[in-house]
């Protein structure tokens, strides 16, 4: 149905300072129950020179759920106390998969990376976990499916040590978002070696599937955009085009590799007929990516979007709509992607999100045959309401003619 055109600039500015909110710790260990406790044997990242080998095999790459439910952790998350909070939280709920930044929109690692580019750059330089392997261990025993999260072409860290990958200000130096963060060049093939390099790796420390974010160019006013200059760009190649090429190489990347190769969007990507300016194209993304998780918050909707005056207040519809264009412009295309939505688990603006707000969300996916999803906040806080309890085998007893013995058999609860 026609729409009418909505702001493209709002949205991806909200989400971007979504991203970037502050790593809080006051959150109550007790709303997770008892810390799950440390395995014994440690070798932390950062004692290990690089390019040694780590103390014992990766874990065997696992195929995923068959039906993933999971949950975003950043990197603070991932390598302090709340990480084991977050696992008793996963094996006393539905949750089963952990999506978990490796590089973040910093530009700078989770953990100790032996990448030439990354060492050059100084990308070790903020460890946020000093047992990353240990921790991946530690997943894999208890049946959570890990995933590492690679932010892409927005990485000021790369841009400020690599110019000549970066976008360039017409006047000189570098070019900069509204919110002063510098970009590297999405034309430039070498920005998208460097995070298939880093996905390979992470395959290797024992991550199960790699999922890349920001892979698109800036969301920008094109009076913004007008001072920008994207040096590797082709003759006559479009913002589409650019994406569609480097995808095509990070898929090889992955298939090196031997793990889905998977890729997060903006939401609106999947209703929007054309490409919002950031080289994001529903049909390009589902007919090359192994996975796309749409970003479909209703926070950041338009007002009207198919009717819907108020969308962050009815996330229901917002999500049922959104995922409805997505599973339609899917249809037609061969050897198509799967979905697996992101959902909002954050609250922006009015209404305060609960946990009514989280599972209609999770209702409208999954009543459209959308079994997987992942919540999505930015700082790694979930309640326990938001989830299913874990459906956990019982031993069912009955009794044998004539015996007081009992056989068992297997039941859900």
């Amino acid at each position: 149905m026609p729409q009418p055109r909505p702001s493209r600039a709002a949205p991806l500015l909200i989400l971007a300072a979504l991203c970037l909110a502050p790593s809080l710790y006051a959150q109550n260990a007790s709303v997770w129950g008892d810390e799950l406790p440390a395995p014994h044997a440690r070798l932390p990242d950062a004692a290990r020179q690089p390019g040694a080998p780590v103390d014992w095999p990766a874990p065997p790459l696992g195929g995923p759920p068959d039906h993933v439910k999971g949950i975003y952790l950043n990197a603070w998350a991932f390598g302090d106390k709340r990480f084991y909070q977050l696992v008793r939280l996963a094996q006393e709920t539905e949750i089963n998969a952990f999506v978990i930044d490796i590089k973040d929109d910093t530009g700078y690692l989770t953990y100790r990376s032996t990448v030439p580019i990354a060492i050059a750059i100084g990308a070790n330089g903020r460890l946020r976990a000093r047992d990353t392997e240990e921790r991946l261990r530690f997943l894999h025993q208890r049946g959570i499916y890990p995933i590492a999260r690679i932010v892409v072409a927005k990485d000021p860290l790369l841009a400020a040590q690599k110019p000549s990958w970066s976008v360039a200000h017409r006047d000189g130096g570098l070019w900069r978002d509204r919110l002063k963060f510098a970009w590297v060049d999405a034309f430039n093939d070498s920005v998208w070696v460097y995070a298939g390099q880093l996905a390979e790796e992470a395959i290797r420390l024992g991550f199960s599937e790699v999922q890349f974010d920001y892979v698109r160019f800036p969301d920008e006013p094109k009076s913004r955009l007008a001072s920008a200059v994207f040096a590797a760009r082709r003759p006559n190649e479009t913002t589409r085009d650019g994406v569609v090429r480097n995808l095509r190489l990070l898929k090889q990347h992955m298939a090196r590799a031997g793990a889905p190769f998977t890729i997060d969007v903006f939401g609106m990507t999947a209703s929007a007929t054309v490409d919002l300016g950031v080289g994001q194209v529903w049909e390009d993304l589902v007919s090359t990516a192994d996975v796309v998780l749409p970003m479909v918050y209703p926070s950041h909707y338009y007002h009207s979007f198919h009717g819907i005056k108020r969308p962050n207040s009815e996330p229901y519809r917002v999500v049922r709509f959104a995922l409805q264009d997505a599973v339609k412009r899917t249809a037609s295309a061969n050897g198509a992607a799967e979905i697996r939505p992101y959902l909002q688990a954050f609250t922006l603006g009015k209404p305060r999100y609960t946990p009514f707000h989280i599972r209609e969300q999770i209702r409208a996916a999954e009543e459209l045959g959308l079994k997987s999803w992942v919540l999505w906040n930015p700082r790694a806080v979930y309640h326990r309401d938001f989830f299913l309890p874990k459906r956990t085998p019982e031993v069912a007893t009955e009794p044998v003619a004539g015996s007081s013995i009992t056989k068992a058999g297997m039941g859900l609860k």
